[in-house]
């Protein structure tokens, strides 16, 4: 009989998964990951994972499965908090999701997990797993959810093959609405619960405050760029060869503080990120304005109205050899070669057509269509039809 360790969070998915594994006839333990000791920076005075500790622990009691909780705070603090620290602090956005994935649930949980005698390690993800065979040997596939509205695949867009064995996604094949109602039949108390927010597994932290522990405000310019800024119309230069190009077309605008009309302050550029609306509390303009770019050196904040604005599109990104990732091993590209795929540069956004031209120093991945506000630190991930094959840091 196969051993299969969840990830219990307190959370529907993972308990849905738990049932079915074990209806499946798996041998099924429960653990929970606690990742957070500090308090000061939860919302309110509910604890979270005190909470959801207890959920887990009531449904493995339901389903009865062995149950316990293991304390994984140092390693999170050492390999997401303070990678994310880094990163603001660099003036770049990282997805601590995507991260939380790679480093902890299946790398030091795992870890765990076949020390206690797993076969496999299985969580709540809406994505699937394929696997085919390729010279005689075993390929696997990471493969998006069923149900397109809820697909977690990017999320996992970091996994290896080694992680991806011994991997399970019970729910995979199943929408949301499907997995609520079969925990409504087993009498699950986390049926209703709603889907939690907040970093993975800190339960409910507020970035901004958490950013601001170890990154101090600092007060700094909002500068207003208008539309007509005269980098949004160059022409194209001719160039000698596509590498050329795609390295020109990769660039983004840079700004000083004399491009456009200082409109407001703010407490600290590495608070801000692309794209975002929220919080620059400048008001009298006719469109809102939007982040078209941070400068954490400076401490300045360049904005555009509205979010058509030029300085928030660009169809050429570029990610580095180190920061290039293939989950199907098999696939990856030599220099010079060129892939079209369907890519997606953030969670939840639709795909988008795109070619991958590999070069020497890295990849640069081309949009048919210009992408608004990608952002440095996130992470771009490219599928063939529905299988997720590589991923990499927008650098």
């Amino acid at each position: 009989m196969k051993r299969v360790i969840v990830g219990l969070s307190g959370g529907v998915d993972s308990s849905v998964a738990a049932y079915l594994l074990k209806a499946q006839g798996y041998e099924v333990i429960g653990l929970f990951m606690k990742n957070w000791h500090d308090d000061s920076v939860t919302i309110s005075d509910e604890c979270p994972w005190l909470e959801d500790s207890n959920d887990a622990m009531l449904v493995a009691d339901k389903l009865g499965i062995p149950f316990q909780t293991v304390d994984l705070s140092k390693q999170y603090k050492e390999r997401i908090v303070d990678y994310m620290f880094k990163e603001y602090e660099k003036g770049r956005t990282p997805n601590p999701d995507v991260l939380c994935n790679r480093e902890i649930k299946f790398d030091v949980f795992m870890d765990i997990a076949l020390e206690l005698g797993a076969d496999y390690v299985a969580t709540g993800h809406y994505c699937r797993k394929g696997t085919i065979e390729k010279n005689g040997k075993d390929i696997h596939q990471l493969l998006a959810g069923v149900d397109s509205n809820k697909d977690q695949s990017y999320f996992l867009c970091q996994l290896s093959q080694n992680q991806l064995a011994k991997a399970l996604f019970p729910i995979g094949e199943l929408t949301k609405p499907e997995v609520r109602e079969i925990a409504k039949a087993q009498n699950l108390i986390t049926a209703e619960k709603k889907d939690s927010q907040g970093l993975c597994f800190i339960g409910k932290v507020r970035l901004p405050e958490f950013l601001q522990q170890k990154l101090k405000p600092k007060a700094g310019n909002i500068v207003e760029v208008s539309d007509t800024f005269k980098a949004y119309n160059q022409t194209i230069p001719q160039f000698d060869s596509k590498e050329n190009k795609l390295e020109y077309l990769a660039q983004k605008p840079e700004y000083t503080i004399l491009d456009g009309k200082v409109v407001g302050q703010h407490q600290g550029a590495h608070y801000f990120t692309k794209g975002q609306r929220k919080g620059l509390a400048v008001g009298g303009t006719k469109e809102p304005l939007f982040v078209i770019d941070t400068d954490v050196n400076e401490n300045i904040i360049y904005t555009g109205q509205g979010k058509d604005h030029p300085g928030l599109y660009r169809h050429v990104l570029y990610v580095t050899n180190d920061e290039l990732h293939w989950v199907r091993e098999d696939l990856a590209m030599v220099d010079g070669e060129t892939m079209t795929v369907q890519a997606r540069i953030r969670y939840r956004q639709t795909l988008e057509a795109a070619t991958l031209h590999k070069v020497s120093s890295g990849m640069y991945v081309e949009f048919d269509n210009k992408q608004s506000a990608i952002t440095e630190g996130q992470f771009v991930a490219w599928y063939l039809k529905d299988e997720l094959v590589g991923s990499g840091v927008i650098s």
